[in-house]
């Protein structure tokens, strides 16, 4: 483990970020130097305080694969800082599991023993952080429509949301302005818990570039609702119909199974 080398690199990532770059308060008075406290990074990280210092002090034992991982997802490391993490501690790095700073990927697979066990019959689908949906079930085609044939940034639905009329064309006009806010709350979560550098991140940057409706309600700084409401579904046969989603997200909150029910 080159432990010097190793410490610089995680004060650096350290003070290259902000509180709410990683979804926590400014907390009181100023910082006498700029990025996270050490106390800040090990609760991201999920170890104590106090083992974390002695890393970056150039003191205490070689760090495990998994407190590797962790600091990686705490500091928001690119995949080229993560490899380069693990080389200064002298482990090889494990495969990187789909998560929000990752691109749409294959199903975690607890959702997917959830999904195959729902059957056909059942409107269910899996999507990520920021909407892009990665599988859905007949029946969720059937009410939806089959959201697996976008491409590109049009894999998210908020995108199409603000950048594409014919999107909207399933929600009662009545309802757009609600969706919209809703829609912009997720985004702003997302981005907050990946930081930066992350997907969500970019795509709120290329929302506010591209859609002035986006730009405008992104400026109230709206919050996701703490029990997502019943939205309604413009049907092609039945009409206007009343839908809800209850959710059940992985343990790294980067993929989302949500099953819908009518009434």
């Amino acid at each position: 483990m080159q432990r010097a080398q190793l410490a610089d690199f995680l004060r650096s990532r350290r003070a290259a970020l902000r509180p709410d770059d990683v979804g926590l308060p400014p907390g009181p008075g100023a910082r006498r130097t700029p990025g996270l406290r050490r106390d800040e990074v090990a609760l991201l990280g999920g170890i104590s305080a106090d083992y974390y210092t002695r890393i970056e002090q150039r003191r205490g034992p070689v760090p495990s694969g998994q407190v590797l991982t962790s600091l990686a997802r705490a500091l928001r490391l690119t995949d080229g800082e993560r490899a380069y993490l693990f080389d200064l501690a002298g482990r090889a790095a494990p495969p990187r599991a789909g998560g929000p700073d990752d691109g749409p990927g294959e199903v975690a697979p607890g959702l997917r023993r959830v999904l195959d066990r729902l059957g056909d019959d059942v409107p269910a689908m899996v999507s990520d952080a920021v909407g892009r949906t990665l599988l859905q079930t007949p029946a969720a085609r059937d009410l939806l429509g089959d959201e697996s044939r976008h491409t590109g940034a049009a894999r998210s639905r908020a995108y199409r949301w603000f950048t594409d009329p014919s999107e909207r064309m399933l929600t009662p006009a009545e309802d757009h302005a609600a969706h919209s806010r809703s829609l912009v709350a997720g985004l702003a979560t997302a981005s907050a818990a990946a930081g930066p550098r992350s997907p969500a991140a970019t795509l709120v940057a290329e929302l506010r570039r591209r859609s002035p409706e986006f730009a405008a309600v992104w400026a109230t700084q709206p919050v996701p609702d703490a029990v997502c409401p019943p939205k309604r579904l413009v049907h092609r046969d039945l009409g206007v119909i009343d839908v809800r989603g209850d959710n059940l997200i992985d343990p790294d909150r980067s993929q989302v199974l949500t099953v819908f029910t009518t009434g």
